[in-house]
């Protein structure tokens, strides 16, 4: 593959900094439209970009889908077949949950599952 140079400039992304590319990047290289990927910074004037083409990323969504429905398969079999059958989750399990997790922060994903 020849070495084709591409100029990235700054720019805002809602709340975040960002890098844009020049729309000859993806005209040359369609398969990284919407593509996610991973920044590796490998000294102070030099960053490594490591995009993942949008068909492996579909293969890592159909795979967690396939995960989560099996998991929601296999809750769903326990609660029929437990003896006193499904459990209704009340507003006491609901108070006890939140004080179980007062004060716990969590990191917002990147993009929603399945997305």
């Amino acid at each position: 593959m020849a070495v084709s140079p591409y100029r990235v400039t700054p720019t805002r992304i809602g709340n975040s900094s960002g890098l844009r590319l020049p729309a000859a990047f993806y005209r040359d290289h369609p398969q990284f439209a919407g593509a996610a990927g991973q920044v590796e910074v490998l000294d102070d004037s030099t960053l490594l970009l490591r995009l993942e083409p949008e068909e492996q990323q579909q293969g890592e969504a159909e795979e967690d889908t396939l995960m989560l429905g099996l998991f929601l398969d296999f809750l769903s079999r326990q609660a029929l077949t437990a003896d006193q059958g499904p459990v209704l989750y009340t507003e006491a399990m609901a108070a006890d949950d939140d004080e179980l997790l007062a004060g716990v922060t969590v990191e917002a994903a990147d993009e929603p599952l399945g997305a």
